[in-house]
C-alpha cells in the first residue's frame, strides 16, 4: 500500500507521487526567533519531523528545508505593526541580530532535546536580501506588484488564482476586513514584498525603492524555491498560517515563474491548554525549557523530552491536541512502558540462548511492521504507529516469559529499534550509569527504595522524603503500591 496524505491544496487526501523520485523536496515554516520555543512549536516539530523520518524510512532521498525567520515578521502577522525581533531588541537593550542568534541556539537546544533531526538546510531570511529583491523586481516587470511611497506591494486583482488555497474570495476579504486600510494599497488584501524602513528601523538594506526590508511572505517563496526549485514536492506548516502566509507564497511563487509552487500542501493543527487556546495573553503559554527542568506555575511536574514527543505522537498531526497535566503524566506512563520493554527486550536479546527460530514470533513481526507501515502510510498516522508499538511491547514480554530464542529476540529488538527510534524518533535516555548497567541500576535503586521504607518505619519521615525527592531529581519516581515500592 503506497503512501497517502491529506492535500491542503485539494482538500482531499491523494496518492503520494514525488516529482522527481526517489527525491523529495519539503520545506517547512520555521520559527521566528524572538523567544524561547513553546510547546505549540513542539507540537509542530514533531509532527514534521515523524512525517520527514517516515519519509526517508520509506526510502526516499529526502532534502529537507526548514527557514528561520531573523527580519519581517511583524507583530500583527501581515504588513502593519512592529518587526517582532526589532521589538524584543528593544525590550532587552540589545542588536535585533543578537535576539536572533540567541533564540536561534535556543529552538535548535530544545530540538535536538526532542530528538528532532536537523533540516538538511536551514536559511535565514537576513542571508537572501539578494534573492528577495530579485523576487520582488520580477514582480513589478511582469506586472505583479507596484511601489508606492518606498514599499512594493503584490496585486491580488492581478492574479486570478489568490485564494484557492483557503476557499477565499478577494472580494470578500474587503467586506470582511475589520482592520483600518493602509492608503498605500490599491486593495485590502494587497500584501508587501518590501517594506519601507522608517528612521532608526536597524534591520534595514537598500534597494531600487529607497531602504527597506523583505516582507514576511517573500522570504519562505524565495528560500524555498532556492533550494528546491521552482516547484517541489511538500510544503508544511501550521494551519494558522494558511493565510495570509502560505496563500501569498503560492501567489508570489507562480506569478513569477508561471509554474505550480508546491504540488502538497500539509498543515499541522494547534495544540490548547486545558481546552483553551494558549497564548502569551492569556498567561498558559509554556515554554519547552519550563516543560523539560524549570518548571511553570500550571504544570504539576517537569516531563523529560521523550514523554513530550510521546504525548505529541498519539495524536494526529492534522487533529488539534490539547495539553493538561492528566495527559502528560498518561503519556509519561506509557512512555515508561514502551521504554522498560525494549530495555528487557533489548538485554534479553543479548544473552538468551540460542534456540531454532519460531515460526509464530516471525510471523507476529511481520505482521506488526505491516501494521505499522499500514498506520504511517494513511497520512502520517503516529497515533495508530505508537499503538502497534504497545502491542510490540505486549508481545515482547510473552516471549520473554516463554524464553524465545535468542535468533529471534534479536529479530524482534531489531525491529523495535527501526519503528520506535529511526521512523518516530522516540529516544529514551539511557539508564543510569549507561547502556548494559540496567542491572546494577535496578540493585541500586531497590536499595535506595528499602532504606527509605525503613527509615519510614522507624518514623523518620523527613529522612524518607529526602531519599524520595532526591531519586525524583535523578528521574526516579518511587510509588507505593498493595505490591510493595515500584519505580
Amino acid at each position: 500500500m503506497g503512501l497517502k496524505v491529506y492535500n491542503s491544496l485539494t482538500r482531499k487526501r491523494e496518492e503520494f507521487e514525488p516529482l522527481n523520485p526517489p527525491r523529495v523536496g519539503i520545506y517547512v515554516c520555521g520559527p521566528t526567533v524572538y523567544g524561547h520555543s513553546h510547546l505549540g512549536h513542539a507540537k509542530s516539530y514533531v509532527g514534521f519531523d515523524a512525517i520527514v523520518r517516515w519519509l526517508d524510512f520509506s526510502g526516499y532521498d529526502v532534502n529537507y528545508v526548514q527557514n528561520i525567520t531573523d527580519v519581517g515578521h511583524l507583530t500583527d502577522d501581515a504588513d502593519e505593526g512592529e518587526d517582532k525581533i526589532t521589538r524584543a531588541a528593544r525590550r532587552r537593550g540589545l542588536h535585533p541580530m543578537a535576539i536572533a542568534e540567541a533564540y536561534t541556539r535556543s529552538y535548535l537546544d530544545d530540538m535536538d532535546a526532542l530528538n528532532i533531526r536537523r533540516p538538511d538546510v536551514m536559511p535565514r531570511a537576513s542571508g537572501h536580501i539578494t534573492e528577495q529583491l530579485a523576487g520582488t523586481q520580477a514582480l513589478l516587470e511582469k506586472g505583479h506588484a507596484y511601489e508606492a511611497n518606498g514599499s512594493v506591494y503584490f496585486d491580488v486583482s492581478s492574479f486570478a488564482a489568490y485564494g484557492k488555497l483557503t476557499g477565499r474570495n478577494v472580494d470578500e476579504m474587503e467586506s470582511g476586513s475589520r482592520v483600518e486600510v493602509n492608503p498605500e494599497k490599491r486593495h485590502p488584501a494587497d500584501f508587501a514584498l518590501w517594506k519601507r524602513a522608517e528612521p532608526g528601523h536597524i534591520m534595514r538594506w537598500p534597494s531600487p525603492w529607497g531602504d527597506g526590508f523583505p516582507g514576511w511572505h517573500l522570504e519562505c517563496s524565495v528560500m524555498s524555491q532556492k533550494y528546491l526549485g521552482e516547484t517541489f514536492d511538500i510544503h508544511g506548516g501550521g494551519l494558522e498560517n494558511q493565510f495570509p502566509h502560505h496563500e501569498c507564497e503560492i501567489a508570489q511563487a507562480e506569478c513569477t515563474t508561471g509554474k505550480p509552487f508546491c504540488r502538497y500542501w500539509l498543515h499541522n493543527n494547534m495544540c490548547t491548554l486545558n481546552g483553551q487556546k494558549m497564548g502569551k495573553s492569556l498567561g498558559n503559554s509554556i515554554l519547552l525549557k519550563e516543560t523539560f527542568h524549570d518548571g511553570h506555575r500550571l504544570l504539576e511536574k517537569t516531563f523529560e523530552p521523550v514523554v513530550v514527543k510521546h504525548f505529541i505522537l498519539t495524536s494526529h498531526y492534522r487533529a488539534p491536541l490539547d495539553f493538561s497535566n492528566e495527559a502528560l503524566k498518561a503519556a509519561e506512563s506509557g512512555t515508561y512502558k514502551l521504554r522498560d520493554a525494549a530495555r528487557a527486550l533489548g538485554r534479553a536479546a543479548r544473552t538468551a540462548a540460542s534456540k531454532p527460530a519460531a515460526e509464530q514470533i516471525r510471523t507476529t513481526l511481520t505482521d506488526l511492521e505491516q501494521r505499522f507501515t499500514g498506520a504511517m502510510n494513511e497520512d502520517f498516522n503516529t497515533a495508530a504507529a505508537i499503538a502497534v508499538l504497545f502491542d510490540f511491547s505486549k508481545k515482547s514480554n510473552e516471549w520473554l516469559s516463554a524464553g524465545a530464542g535468542q535468533e529471534d529476540l534479536l529479530a524482534a529488538d531489531t525491529l523495535m529499534q527501526r519503528l520506535a527510534g529511526d521512523a518516530l524518533g522516540l529516544k529514551w535516555p539511557a539508564p543510569l550509569g549507561g547502556e548494559g548497567n540496567e542491572s546494577k541500576q535496578d540493585e541500586l535503586i531497590r536499595l535506595l527504595a528499602d532504606l527509605r521504607n525503613t527509615t519510614r518505619k522507624a518514623k523518620n519521615f523527613a529522612l524518607a522524603d529526602h531519599i524520595r525527592e532526591r531519586l525524583v531529581a535523578l528521574g526516579v519516581e518511587l510509588r507505593d503500591t498493595p505490591d510493595g515500592t515500584k519505580w
